[in-house]
């Protein structure tokens, strides 16, 4: 058996209140505040889980706070897939891989998203391939739930601000329970 809720539940305990990279707030506030924006927003559970669990990656691996900063691309979209696999389908699974491709598909869809990004999210988008070529852009789009990693990536963007009030962790990790493979 692989990794459980409660796990998941343990590793944002023992590593969530570590600096989400250079943008102020720690991991668990980005991913709380991820979450929040899917439900606001009326996503399904399973938008609403790969929501929360984004970036679960970096709290996976051990390269530091802020890997970007080192010229180091964490591949944290990957690193987290093998965690989740088991508990979950591509429907939570999929967007989550998908969403530092999301980044380079607004980038070149999007007049002037490159430019509203952070700038810890402007170096990271160099170390993970750059904006997409149009050619490259109509590709991603094109495949299966890249327009829920369209929506994450949007939310990811705006869930950065120092001491938002969100629900706590245990709310989403009851929504993650619902959409737990069978």
């Amino acid at each position: 058996m692989g990794i459980s809720i409660a796990d998941i539940d343990r590793v944002f305990a023992r590593r969530g209140e570590e600096y989400y990279g250079a943008e102020g707030v720690s991991q668990l506030a980005h991913a709380l505040q991820c979450a929040q924006l899917a439900e606001s927003a009326g996503a399904s559970d399973a938008l609403i889980t790969a929501s929360l669990l984004h970036d679960f990656g970096h709290l996976v691996h051990q390269l530091g706070d802020d890997p970007a900063a080192e010229g180091v691309d964490d591949v944290h979209q990957f690193l987290a897939l093998p965690f989740l696999r088991s508990l979950f389908d591509d429907a939570v699974l999929a967007p989550i891989k998908l969403h530092v491709d999301a980044k380079r598909y607004l980038c070149a869809t999007r007049p002037g998203y490159h430019a509203a990004l952070s700038f810890a999210s402007q170096r990271s988008l160099e170390l993970q391939g750059g904006t997409y070529t149009q050619a490259a852009a109509a590709e991603f789009i094109a495949q299966p739930y890249a327009e829920d990693a369209v929506l994450l990536r949007e939310w990811d963007d705006l869930a950065k601000t120092l001491g938002k009030e969100t629900p706590p962790l245990v709310h989403y990790l009851a929504i993650a329970e619902r959409c737990v493979r069978a």
